[in-house]
């Protein structure tokens, strides 16, 4: 039997808040929900099918613009509405809010997930936005040079060296005659910043858990500038050299391949949602974990980008400089990159998981066995209660949102909203200012 899934929806009776699920359906990939089925997906009826049927293409019509086809389905002796909802070219909303299928959830976008769907349904992207307040004095002319100097290297530019920076932008359509573009500004801005508060990467060095925390840093700068940065604070503070011996020669090298950790923090830069949170890097005693905000697109799953599938960047002015510089290519391997330098090290297999808005990238230890095979317990993995793990990680940062909260101790957004209430109602937790630019304060 068919299951509730991204394009199926189950119901036993109609109600008006179903136009949201309506809604949700056109504005990602079309649907169908069957009113008269219970959960199970077991036809149950519904005794005002004929009504419906001449009541709701006019209230759809009304309410969202929409005219779906409705069909009127018998079976053993009971009657089912099968509504067929296809996906809008266009943006859809009911009183205003708009809403999305994800899976099997419906959910209202708001915020930046909500510019970026608006931007994506006129068919444009972030990166191609006119940033209006920028100008020529925001660019780093020393990242224009390097990037020409790699770029030469690369060999997927023609000569151009002999151009100004004005126009290799202008090659590269990162200036128009509207101004620079987003994607000019992130790539070789100044000061990117000044223009995106959330550009940066915030590194953290952890236990064996989120809450065991223990020191942190922050990289800031344009793309070209936070690869390196970061890669040399991994390099020099955060990561471990093991020393090996091949004859006499001594081998030094980090504790996880660099070609995956660079192809990982190429992915999240190239990939992500500059409208979101900043790009976090946890390293911990036995894993290394990057999220980034951003889900992935509607036509790829995290399974499917284990398997051969094509590049679909969300922001594709980005990943051209990218490309022509020669730090990526244009193929969707980069998690087979990755996944083939932790087998060449013989680590696992990378983790990729959805979470908090946005996909995490986790490579794994090989776990340290005891000779009877069983894993080294410390004190650091005793379990946590979810209420302590919230305050002992929001005194690490304070401007952490409870959705980054669940993602740093590893619980559903729900739970860690549940939890923060009761903390709230105990006074032992405050959330001081405004929704966005506030921070919490723990109180004792």
């Amino acid at each position: 039997m068919t299951s509730e899934s991204q394009n199926i929806e189950w119901k036993q009776s109609w109600h008006d808040d179903y136009l949201k699920w309506i809604c949700g359906f056109a504005n990602s990939q079309g649907g169908r929900i069957f009113i008269g089925k219970d959960n199970a997906g077991n036809v149950t009826g519904v005794k005002n099918a004929r009504k419906l049927l001449q009541d709701l293409p006019n209230k759809i019509r009304d309410q969202l613009g929409l005219m779906p086809h409705i069909n009127l389905q018998i079976e053993n002796g009971k009657a089912y509405l099968e509504i067929i909802v296809e996906p809008s070219t266009v943006p859809i909303s009911l009183r205003g809010s708009y809403y999305w299928r994800s899976g099997s959830v419906k959910q209202e976008l708001k915020g930046h997930a909500l510019t970026e769907f608006l931007l994506n349904k006129m068919g444009r992207t972030w990166d191609r936005v006119i940033e209006e307040k920028a100008t020529l004095d925001d660019i780093d002319d020393a990242t224009i040079e390097l990037f020409k100097k790699e770029a030469v290297t690369a060999g997927r530019l023609p000569d151009i060296s002999g151009l100004s920076s004005e126009e290799l932008l202008r090659k590269l359509h990162l200036l128009t005659e509207k101004g620079l573009t987003n994607a000019a500004i992130v790539l070789f801005g100044k000061d990117p910043g000044e223009f995106y508060p959330n550009l940066f990467v915030k590194i953290g060095r952890f236990g064996l858990n989120m809450v065991d925390m223990r020191f942190q840093e922050v990289c800031e700068g344009n793309v070209f500038q936070l690869l390196r940065g970061v890669m040399e604070q991994l390099e020099k503070k955060f990561l471990i050299k093991p020393v090996r011996f091949e004859g006499f020669r001594r081998i030094e090298e980090l504790e996880y391949p660099v070609p995956a950790l660079r192809e990982m923090l190429l992915n999240a830069l190239v990939h992500r949602n500059y409208m979101g949170s900043m790009t976090q890097l946890r390293v911990m005693d036995d894993r290394l974990s990057l999220w980034n905000a951003g889900t992935l697109p509607l036509e790829l799953t995290v399974e499917k980008l284990f398997q051969t599938h094509k590049s679909i960047p969300r922001n594709p002015l980005i990943a051209e400089v990218c490309y022509r510089v020669g730090y990526i290519d244009s193929w969707g391997r980069g998690i087979e990159k990755i996944t083939d330098a932790c087998r060449h090290a013989g680590l696992p297999e990378p983790v990729i998981e959805e979470n908090s808005g946005g996909v995490a990238v986790e490579l794994l230890k090989n776990e340290v066995k005891t000779p009877v095979e069983t894993r080294v317990k410390t004190p650091v993995e005793t379990r946590v209660k979810t209420p302590e793990a919230i305050l002992q990680v929001l005194k690490n940062d304070a401007s952490l949102t409870l959705a980054e909260v669940g993602y740093h101790i590893g619980k559903s957004v729900s739970a860690v909203e549940r939890a923060a209430k009761k903390l709230r109602d105990q006074g032992r937790l405050k959330y001081v200012g405004p929704q966005k630019g506030g921070h919490w304060e723990v109180r004792e």
